[in-house]
C-alpha cells in the first residue's frame, strides 16, 4: 500500500555527485529504470542528476558508468549539469552521493527550501553495501560495478520507504 496518493502529489528526486559523469547519472538511470521495473512511474514528476561542480558541463556520462548500466539493461540518457540554489526548488530530495557533496548542498540550500538534502546512503538497509557511494573515476570498472550494486540496492530501499511497499 503506497503512502501518499500520486494523483494530489508526485515526488521529484536529484541525484548529486561532484562532476555529473560518474555516480550521480548511473544513480538517476538506476533509480529511473527501478521506479519503471516496480510500476512507480506515476508517483514521480521528476528524476534528475548534477554535479556540484561545473567542470564536465554537457558531457556524457563516463563510458565505464554507461557501459556497466547497459549490461545490466538499464539505459543512460543524460548530459552533466552544475546544480544551483534555484534547482532545489524543483525538488523534494536532493540526493548526494557522499558527505563532501552533501555538505556542499547543504551550504547551498536556500534558507526558505523545504527540500530534503541525504546521503542516498541513508537508505542502505543491508550493511555490505557501504553509505558512501565512492568516486570510481580514477579506479577500474569494478568500482563502476560496486556503485551499479549499491545504487541498485539504495534505488529499492528508498522506494520501499517513500512510497510503499515493493
Amino acid at each position: 500500500m503506497a503512502k501518499f496518493d500520486p494523483s494530489e502529489k508526485k515526488i521529484s528526486v536529484a541525484f548529486v555527485c561532484l562532476g555529473n559523469i560518474c555516480r550521480s547519472p548511473m544513480a538517476e538511470a538506476v533509480f529511473k529504470h527501478t521506479v519503471e521495473k516496480y510500476g512507480y512511474s506515476d508517483y514521480f514528476k521528476l528524476i534528475d542528476s548534477y554535479g556540484t561542480s561545473g567542470w564536465h558541463i554537457g558531457e556524457s556520462p563516463d563510458h565505464r558508468s554507461s557501459k556497466t548500466c547497459r549490461k545490466h539493461g538499464v539505459p543512460v540518457n543524460h548530459a552533466a549539469q552544475q546544480i544551483s540554489s534555484k534547482d532545489f526548488s524543483k525538488f523534494d530530495y536532493v540526493i548526494a552521493m557522499d558527505q563532501s557533496n552533501k555538505e556542499d548542498l547543504l551550504h547551498m540550500k536556500p534558507r526558505d527550501s523545504s527540500t530534503k538534502v541525504n546521503l542516498f546512503g541513508d537508505w542502505r538497509r543491508d550493511s555490505k553495501f557501504q553509505k558512501i557511494v565512492d568516486d570510481p573515476y580514477y579506479g577500474g570498472t569494478s568500482g563502476f560495478e560496486t556503485n551499479f550494486e549499491q545504487l541498485s540496492h539504495f534505488s529499492l530501499e528508498f522506494l520501499k520507504s517513500e512510497v510503499g511497499e515493493i
